[in-house]
């Protein structure tokens, strides 16, 4: 293929088989050509965005979500009193990991998953993101909030 890129695998969609390729086109390289530097900030709060227009109950649900919308696997790893850990792999996350490691590109994922959490507990809620490069190729997903910042008093 093009650039010596590994073109990634068909995702299915209800009964329709959709190839990737052109899905990981536009988000890995005409996204980023439009939005230039901003590529990375813009697409964190789309990713809240979108979380606003499908509000899920619980992490579970989250998990769901990402298999369904073709994100990769996502997998809760460990949970404390004010944050939760996420990994998320699959051959759509390497591919990505390994053919645009510069595009900030897993920042849709980021900014889901912190306002779905910001939903479900009430209070505001960051996401922070470490790319994983190595023989087992991953992303994970750092949420945090503090109890005592409330969604209703942010900004006042």
């Amino acid at each position: 293929m093009t650039r010596g890129k590994t073109c990634p695998q068909p995702e299915h969609y209800g009964y329709a088989t959709v190839p990737a390729f052109g899905y990981e086109l536009i988000r890995n390289l005409l996204i980023p050509e439009l939005l230039g530097k901003e590529t990375a900030s813009i697409l964190y709060w789309s990713g809240r965005k979108i979380a606003r227009q499908y509000p899920l109950d619980n992490e579970q649900q989250i998990i769901d979500f990402f298999d369904r919308a073709g994100w990769g696997q996502l997998k809760q790893v460990a949970k404390a009193k004010n944050k939760l850990t996420f990994e998320c792999d699959s051959p759509i996350v390497e591919s990505r990991i390994n053919d645009y490691p510069d595009s900030g590109s897993f920042s849709l994922e980021a900014g889901f998953i912190a306002e779905q959490i910001q939903r479900q507990t009430g209070c505001i809620a960051e996401s922070y993101m470490e790319t994983k490069t190595g023989r087992q190729k991953k992303v994970i997903f750092l949420i945090k909030w503090d109890a005592k910042d409330p969604v209703g008093t942010a900004n006042q």
